[in-house]
């Protein structure tokens, strides 16, 4: 096996699935707590006084909540009591310590009303459930998907934090957030919430203007299983790095992992790594000297980059807004061949880099360093460069099928570049957003009792709504045909139902109170830093 993993034709599959005993101790996956905050980065921003605002004189009347490190728990949410999760330390093993979620039998039972719940597609029977179970967790994510689709932002990101904040009060006491030498087995469906929870939370920061914060939420979910990344986090690392704008420890993070993983086979390492030192030679700070080192290094990764994956040029200029010169696309090179000819996973791959990062190429002096290599690259390919003809080689050989964690993190990024490019193996089936493609060897702890299955001829406009959530759904691929004036008039009813609800879920997440029970915890604890 070893021999087949360093043999010189990798696949995608081997790229990032390749198992590393030396990836446990990587300083990479190590963090500050403090780091988890967003108030941290905001503070740096603005300063403590402008994100504390007048928190400190309220305090008196505060409700008393555990305290933890990744979220902040709110006055207005329900009162908490332990919903039945816990966690267990599997083993410890060379310095890694294995821990999972286990649910006892009243949350196993919340958990099969959840089921029953989705599979009578009307989400108020979700709401209903959350109503008697505050902190159901597969309840809080399925909900905070209907709030986001529904432009309701600060609804979904308290609900994913109020399960966030469910499964830290669960934490086995040897559990650490920032050593990354703490495991949780994707296998296991108790386990798959916790990466979702801190996916989505993670997404949110982003979107806020807290790119540190979010990196180092995806650092900490990739040191949850860095050997099989269920969530494929290597394809979103490079972007956040970029965004908090720490250009050298994304170049560490290559140079560490590059000889294991094959990083400059992936798209999105290839041209990250060039923008990264294309940054670095910009910096005023930087002598000329070093300034002219980083910029050739950024030229040679960047041509290479664009010679190993042409299809990637276009694209990203369309999103860009940018027209390619007519010698550029007239090329056979760069044309159409180059993305009508791209394997299917390298195709995925691309879609998802152009969709996600073209951002970061549309500033002036980087989109003028873009058009100058390609020109170069234009005038290495017609000097018959045996790179182009290397390259092209490699792509017909790898990349043939993307693993099923790839996948997965294109149905969560919701990149539509990305999703259009899914193969009709994922497509054609139904994709849960409580648990998007789950592993095919999954560990079952526990199982769902058999219940009667009742059909339905007819679906609701609930029904609709509550299957449009699935990445999948196609609205003309119901269970009936239907004429244009029944799809509009079933479309404008499934309008007037979605605010109806969301209008009473608002109103009941909002009023649910219970009494407080005696304090047991000091809310005024030391802030210590902890692993």
């Amino acid at each position: 096996q070893s021999t087949c993993q360093r043999c010189l034709i990798l696949n995608v599959t081997t790229i990032l699935n390749h198992y590393c005993d030396w990836l446990s101790e990587c300083p990479f996956l190590c963090q500050y707590i403090r780091n988890l905050n967003p108030e941290t980065e905001l503070k740096r921003y603005f300063g403590a006084r402008a994100v504390q605002g007048d928190q400190r004189p309220r305090q008196r009347n505060r409700q008393y909540h555990r305290s933890t490190w990744m979220t902040s728990p709110k006055d207005s949410w329900p009162r908490f009591s332990r919903p039945g999760i816990s966690m267990t330390l599997l083993q410890s093993k060379d310095g890694i310590q294995f821990f999972t979620f286990e649910h006892g039998r009243d949350y196993q039972q919340v958990q099969f009303k959840f089921l029953d719940a989705v599979e009578s597609m009307d989400p108020n029977n979700i709401v209903a459930l959350l109503q008697l179970n505050p902190y159901h967790i597969d309840s809080l994510l399925q909900l905070s998907d209907v709030c986001r689709i529904q432009e309701d932002q600060e609804m979904a990101r308290d609900l994913i934090e109020r399960a966030m904040y469910s499964f830290e009060c669960a934490f086995h006491p040897l559990f650490s957030l920032t050593s990354g030498t703490s495991r949780l087995d994707y296998l296991r469906p108790e386990n798959r919430a916790f990466y979702l929870a801190l996916y989505k939370h993670m997404m949110f920061l982003e979107k806020r203007g807290c790119p540190r914060t979010a990196l180092e939420y995806c650092k900490l979910i990739l040191s949850l299983d860095p050997d099989s990344d269920p969530l494929c986090m290597l394809l979103l690392i490079d972007f956040l790095t970029l965004r908090s704008r720490e250009y050298q420890s994304l170049l560490q993070l290559h140079q560490d992992w590059e000889e294991h993983r094959n990083l400059s086979q992936l798209p999105n390492f290839a041209f990250s790594t060039a923008l990264c030192h294309f940054h670095l030679s910009q910096q005023e700070d930087v002598d000329p000297e070093e300034s002219d080192k980083e910029r050739h290094k950024a030229d040679q990764l960047l041509q290479n980059a664009l010679i190993m994956f042409p299809g990637v040029l276009i694209p990203l200029l369309d999103l860009c807004t940018v027209q390619p010169d007519p010698t550029v696309t007239s090329h056979a090179f760069f044309g159409p061949k180059s993305q009508i000819g791209q394997p299917p996973a390298l195709a995925e791959l691309t879609a998802l880099y152009v969709g996600r990062t073209h951002t970061l190429w549309r500033e002036a002096a980087v989109m003028l360093w873009l058009e100058e290599s390609v020109k170069e690259v234009l005038r290495r390919v017609d000097a018959k460069d045996p790179l182009v003809e290397d390259c092209q080689n490699k792509r017909k050989q790898r990349y043939q099928s993307a693993p099923r964690n790839i996948h997965r993190h294109v149905l969560l990024s919701e990149i539509k570049e990305a999703t259009s490019s899914l193969p009709l193996e994922v497509t054609s089936q139904p994709v849960m957003g409580f648990d998007p493609l789950p592993p095919l060897d999954s560990v079952m702890s526990y199982t769902r009792p058999e219940r009667q299955h009742v059909g339905a001829t007819n679906e609701s406009t609930l029904s609709l709504f509550f299957r449009s959530l699935l990445p999948n759904f196609n609205f003309q691929g119901g269970p009936r045909q239907e004429d244009d004036m029944e799809v509009a008039r079933a479309g404008q009813e499934l309008n007037q139902e979605v605010n109806r609800l969301m209008v009473a879920m608002r109103d009941m997440l909002a009023n649910i109170r219970f009494q407080e029970p005696p304090r047991e915890d000091n809310p005024y604890r030391d802030e210590e830093e902890w692993d």
